[in-house]
C-alpha cells in the first residue's frame, strides 16, 4: 500500500491535500508524536485554512481513520483478487495479499491497532472506529471460504491470526516468520471445518 508524497499531489483540494499529509504522518510516526503544527508546515497550508476544514486534531485523526479504511479496504480486496482469490484460490491469497504490504517500505503495521494503542482511552471513538474497521475485514476474509456452518467463526479466527502476524511483522526484521506462521494457522483452521 504506498504512499504518494506532497510532491505530488500540488493539485489536490486542500482538504485533501491536508488530509492526505495527516494520514502519512499519523501512519509513518504516529499521531501523538505529529502536532497539527507539522500537519501544516507539511501540507503547505495557512493555520486558518487548516481549522477551516478540521476544527480540531479529533476531527482530523477521525478523518484519517476513515480515510485509512477506505484506502486499506479497497486495497486489500485488490491484492486479494490480484493473488487469486477470485479464480478460485478463496483463503490461499490471504498471506500472498499481506506479504504483498509488509513487503512495502512504508509498513508500519496496522493503522487501527496503533491508533487503539495510541488514543484508546483518550479517544473512545478510536476504539468504534478500529472495530468496525476489524469487521469489515473479517467479512473479506469469510469471503474466500467455502460455505459452512462455521465460516463465520474460522474468518475470526483467521482474522486473529492476521492482527497477530502484522503485529509480529512491526518488529520482525523479516516477515517471513509471521508469514509462514499465519498459513500454518489458516491451514489449521481450514482443516479442522
Amino acid at each position: 500500500m504506498p504512499t504518494a508524497h506532497l510532491s505530488q499531489r500540488p493539485e489536490l483540494p486542500v482538504r485533501d491535500r491536508i488530509l492526505l499529509t495527516a494520514h502519512d504522518l499519523f501512519y509513518r510516526e504516529g499521531i501523538r508524536a505529529t502536532g497539527i503544527d507539522r500537519v501544516i508546515a507539511e501540507s503547505g497550508v495557512a493555520k486558518l485554512t487548516f481549522y477551516r476544514h478540521f476544527p480540531s486534531k479529533n476531527e482530523l485523526i477521525r478523518a484519517f481513520l476513515a480515510y485509512r479504511h477506505e484506502r486499506w479496504m479497497a486495497w486489500f480486496t485488490d491484492a486479494l483478487q490480484r493473488h487469486g482469490a477470485g479464480r478460485g484460490k478463496g483463503i490461499d491469497a490471504l498471506v500472498p495479499a499481506l506479504s504483498e504490504w509488509f513487503a512495502d517500505p512504508g509498513f508500519r503495521g496496522c493503522a487501527f491497532l496503533n491508533s487503539v494503542g495510541e488514543l484508546g482511552g483518550a479517544l473512545p471513538e478510536v476504539l468504534e472506529i478500529a472495530r468496525s474497521h476489524k469487521e469489515a475485514m473479517t467479512k473479506e476474509i469469510e469471503q474466500l471460504l467455502p460455505p459452512s456452518r462455521r465460516r463465520a467463526k474460522d474468518a475470526q479466527t483467521i482474522a486473529l491470526a492476521v492482527d497477530g502476524a502484522i503485529s509480529h511483522a512491526q518488529f520482525d526484521p523479516t516477515p517471513e516468520t509471521a508469514l509462514k506462521t499465519l498459513e500454518r494457522l489458516v491451514k489449521l483452521v481450514r482443516g479442522a471445518a
